[in-house]
C-alpha cells in the first residue's frame, strides 16, 4: 500500500512538472491519495488492536496453560494420595481380616472352655448328688460335703475315722469309706486327692510330730480304698498338712476338734480342659 502512493505522489510530481496532465486529474488523484491515506490509517488502527488482541490471546493461552499445568500437578498429587489410599485401605482390611479371624478363633475357643466347664459343673452337681445319697446317714458333725473351687471335699471328722493319737481306720470309718468308694468306683474319671490335717497340740508316742500323724492317715485311707475297695491306685493321692491348714481356731476344743479332720477331695479330669489352656 505505501508503495502505490508512493508512486502517485511521483507520478503527480511528475505531471506538475510537466504541465502535461489537467487540473481535474491532479484534484482526482488527490483525493485517492487522500482516501489511501485514510485506508492507511485504519488498517494500522485495525492491525494495532489485531496486535493487542493476539497479546491478549497469548497472555491468556498462557495464564490457560499455567492453570492446566497446576491441574495436571494436583491431579497427580491427588492419585498418589489416592493410591496411598487404597494401599492404606487394603493393608487395615487384611489387618482387619486378621483380627476377625483371631477373634473367631479366641471365641471358639472361649465358647468351648465354657461348654467344658459346663459340662465339669454338672458332673460335680451330679457327683456331690449321688455322694449326698450314699454318706446320708452320718451326721453334720461327723462328716460333710461342700463344694469349692470346682472340687467337691468329703471331710470327715477324726472321731468317725481314727481313735486318737492313732492311724488305723476304725470300723465306722471303713464302712464310711466303703460307700464312698462305690461312687468313686462308678466314676471312673474323678481324681482323688486326700488329705490329713491335725490340730495343733503336739503328739507323743508312735509319730514323730503332727505332721507324720497327718501323713499316715491320709496314706491309710488311700490304702482302705484301693486294697479293700479296688478304687484304681493311680486315681489317689495322699497327703498331711499338719495344722496348717485348719478351718477353726486352735484356741478352744471345738475348734480343735474341727481341724482334727480327713478331706477327701474329688476332681474331675482336666485333660481336655488344660490342653485348650494351653494352645
Amino acid at each position: 500500500m505505501n508503495l502505490k502512493i508512493t508512486m502517485l505522489i511521483i507520478a503527480v510530481g511528475v505531471l506538475s512538472l510537466s504541465s502535461c496532465v489537467s487540473k481535474k486529474k491532479f484534484t482526482d488523484a488527490t483525493s485517492h491519495i487522500g482516501r489511501l491515506t485514510g485506508e492507511l490509517g485504519d488498517t494500522k488502527e485495525s492491525l494495532a488492536e489485531t496486535q493487542k488482541q493476539l497479546a491478549d490471546t497469548q497472555r491468556q493461552l498462557q495464564e490457560r496453560n499455567e492453570e492446566l499445568s497446576r491441574e495436571k500437578e494436583l491431579t497427580k498429587t491427588l492419585n498418589n494420595r489416592l493410591s496411598q489410599a487404597v494401599s492404606t485401605s487394603s493393608s487395615v482390611q487384611e489387618q482387619l481380616t486378621e483380627k476377625e479371624r483371631t477373634l473367631m478363633e479366641q471365641q471358639e475357643r472361649l465358647d468351648m472352655l465354657q461348654r467344658l466347664l459346663d459340662e465339669q459343673k454338672a458332673v460335680m452337681s451330679s457327683l456331690k448328688a449321688t455322694v449326698d445319697r450314699a454318706l446320708n446317714q452320718y451326721r453334720s458333725d461327723e462328716l460333710q460335703i461342700y463344694e469349692q473351687d470346682g472340687k467337691l471335699y468329703v471331710s470327715l471328722q477324726d472321731k468317725l475315722l481314727f481313735p486318737s493319737g492313732s492311724a488305723t481306720v476304725n470300723k465306722d470309718g471303713r464302712e464310711a469309706l466303703g460307700k464312698l468308694a462305690e461312687v468313686l468306683n462308678t466314676n471312673e474319671e474323678i481324681q482323688i486327692m486326700v488329705e490329713g490335717h491335725t490340730d495343733n497340740v503336739p503328739i507323743s508316742g508312735r509319730f514323730e510330730d503332727n505332721w507324720a500323724l497327718s501323713t499316715a492317715r491320709a496314706t491309710a485311707i488311700v490304702r482302705i480304698l484301693t486294697a479293700t475297695y479296688n478304687v484304681a491306685p493311680e486315681r489317689a493321692i495322699a497327703a498331711g498338712k499338719s495344722y496348717y491348714e485348719p478351718k477353726d481356731s486352735n484356741e478352744t476344743a471345738e475348734g480343735r476338734a474341727k481341724n482334727r479332720r480327713t478331706e477327701i477331695i474329688l476332681t474331675p479330669k482336666l485333660d481336655e480342659l488344660f490342653k485348650l489352656l494351653q494352645q
